[in-house]
């Protein structure tokens, strides 16, 4: 044998395994129960070191199986009527997470009080090239430029039609689905119309997106006249399916509208023929704050995450101020803490949504922000969500 040939003894190498597998067990344990330093200090971190698609497919994955223990139950505080529906809690996970639908019941799980998948369009299209998601690690921060990638209405209705068989109702997530128009789409407005029609017998809600920034010419559906089209048309839609398939119409913003384009926003939806039923507050920016720091705050898309946390929660009292508080908002945007959801709340949101944080620091988040905002609420004299809403409106509104 040579002399530089070392053997590992039969002890040592027992050792590493019994250490490996411990390690292994341990980890599988942590990420099981939702262990939030585990997930700070270790496992978020490792993912980070994955292309942020790749590591996003594998959350994906991860909830559709299931491999997060339930959080704790809701109180009765965090217990939300909306839209004509009971919600467990106000917290919801943002389309964008699950475009197609696959990990509902699984993000049910996790601990949100509503799921909202998509953007789904009615023909499948693969969007924009890759790269085409980038973080801001620094800025906790995301840069995306999906271009409504989507596996198309057919797919995506029979998907969640399966998962709703084997689900008893009182084990479904509340469900809205975000509906988006292909790229290369002759007749926008009928793309929308379709899939009020599609998946009215399957959404709890369903949502016109409008605001995404990464489709050519879609937000200029945002203008006056081009809105009351497609809103009078959709609604006329949802309004002659069968009665029991009529579900809620939100509209979904985009953040960098002016004063002026916003109040010519509210005026249409406030006509009775486009009375939406509530709005999204908002889509991502395609702004860049000067305080970014990540070499990659120059990628062309949309930008989340804490960037844009003030910006929309001012545009939520905005709204909320010039609707007077008739029409439901759903506040999205920079959402970290208990503390940035009681901000969105008090600006006017009926409910709040997560994205970004959810990329960044894993499941633990979502419980994390419940009982945080169930103690702001308590502190603050509030015996449920509904009592908050708004009521910090003027303190947003310099």
């Amino acid at each position: 044998m040579s002399a530089c040939r070392v053997r590992t003894p039969h002890k040592i190498r027992s050792l590493i395994k019994v250490t490996g597998l411990g390690a292994a067990v341990f980890s599988g344990y942590s990420l099981c129960r939702g262990d939030e330093k585990f997930y700070n200090n270790v496992f978020m971190p490792v993912v980070r070191m994955i292309p942020p698609e790749t590591a996003h497919d594998l959350a994906v994955l991860a909830v559709k199986w299931k491999l997060f223990r339930p959080p704790t139950v809701d109180t009765e505080r965090l217990r939300t009527e909306l839209l004509g529906m009971t919600f467990t809690n106000p917290i919801g996970i943002a389309a964008g997470f699950d475009k197609h639908g696959e990990a509902v019941p699984g993000l049910h799980r996790i601990g949100f009080g509503f799921v909202e998948i998509g953007s789904v369009t009615p023909e499948p299209q693969p969007g924009n090239p890759r790269p085409r998601i980038f973080r801001l690690n620094e800025d906790k921060s995301i840069v995306n430029r999906y271009g409504f990638n989507s596996e198309g209405h057919d797919v995506v209705f029979e998907r969640l039609r399966e998962t709703q068989k084997h689900l008893e109702s009182a084990n479904r997530a509340v469900l809205g689905i975000n509906l988006g128009k292909n790229k290369l789409s002759q007749n926008a407005v009928q793309d929308y119309v379709q899939g009020i029609r599609r998946f009215g017998a399957l959404a709890d809600y369903l949502v016109i997106n409008v605001s995404s920034p990464n489709t050519p010419g879609l937000r200029t559906m945002q203008s006056k006249n081009t809105l009351q089209t497609l809103l009078t048309e959709v609604l006329r839609a949802r309004d002659s399916l069968p009665e029991s398939d009529r579900r809620p119409v939100l509209l979904k913003l985009a953040p960098d509208l002016s004063d002026e384009d916003l109040k010519e926003i509210v005026d249409v939806v406030q006509l009775k023929a486009c009375a939406v039923d509530g709005l999204i507050v908002s889509n991502t920016t395609i702004d860049r704050p000067p305080s970014l720091k990540s070499a990659n705050k120059g990628q062309l898309g949309g930008l989340s995450g804490p960037p844009l946390k003030q910006r929309s929660t001012l545009m939520i009292a905005k709204v909320y101020k010039l609707t007077g508080g008739k029409i439901p908002i759903i506040g999205v945007g920079g959402i970290f803490t208990g503390e940035d959801a009681f901000e969105k709340i008090e600006a006017g949101a009926s409910a709040v949504q997560l994205y970004t944080s959810f990329i960044f620091h894993g499941p633990p988040v979502v419980n994390k922000i419940k009982l945080e905002l169930d103690r702001l609420l308590e502190q603050n004299g509030y015996a449920n969500v509904q009592e908050a809403v708004g009521k910090g409106v003027d303190r947003f509104i310099q």
